[in-house]
């Protein structure tokens, strides 16, 4: 996910798929299917992800246990937000995200907006 480093996208997406808070071993062993990390990598990018608001932690015996702040469709929105208000012109940048938007992708910005609530005069 953009907004991300690689281990970082990969950590959390380990942690978007569990129904559970994790260790960092746990999240080791996950990423260790595909790929070959070591602890101490791990248990840094994980404090790397609590530092920057992505994941909260507690305490558990001896381990911290991280679980997502946001589930992975409010992460995207929010790097979408803040890439909207880090533009010169987001009406521009909307526009052209509209228009290169897919069917599918059209409808579900129609859905959103028809539920948006109406400002009040």
């Amino acid at each position: 996910m953009r907004g991300l480093g690689e281990l970082e996208d990969s950590a959390m997406d380990v942690l978007w798929r569990s129904d559970e808070p994790m260790s960092v071993r746990a999240v080791l062993a996950e990423i260790n299917k595909t790929r070959e990390l070591a602890y101490p990598t791990v248990m840094t990018f994980l404090d790397n992800l609590f530092r920057k608001g992505w994941v909260d932690r507690e305490l558990h015996s001896r381990a911290y246990l991280y679980t997502p702040l946001e589930n992975r469709d409010e992460a995207a929105a929010r790097l979408l937000r803040e890439m909207l208000e880090s533009s010169a012109d987001p009406g521009a940048v909307l526009l052209h995200f509209a228009q290169s938007a897919s069917d599918e992708e059209s409808e579900a910005l129609r859905r959103g907006l028809r539920r948006r609530p109406r400002p009040e005069k």
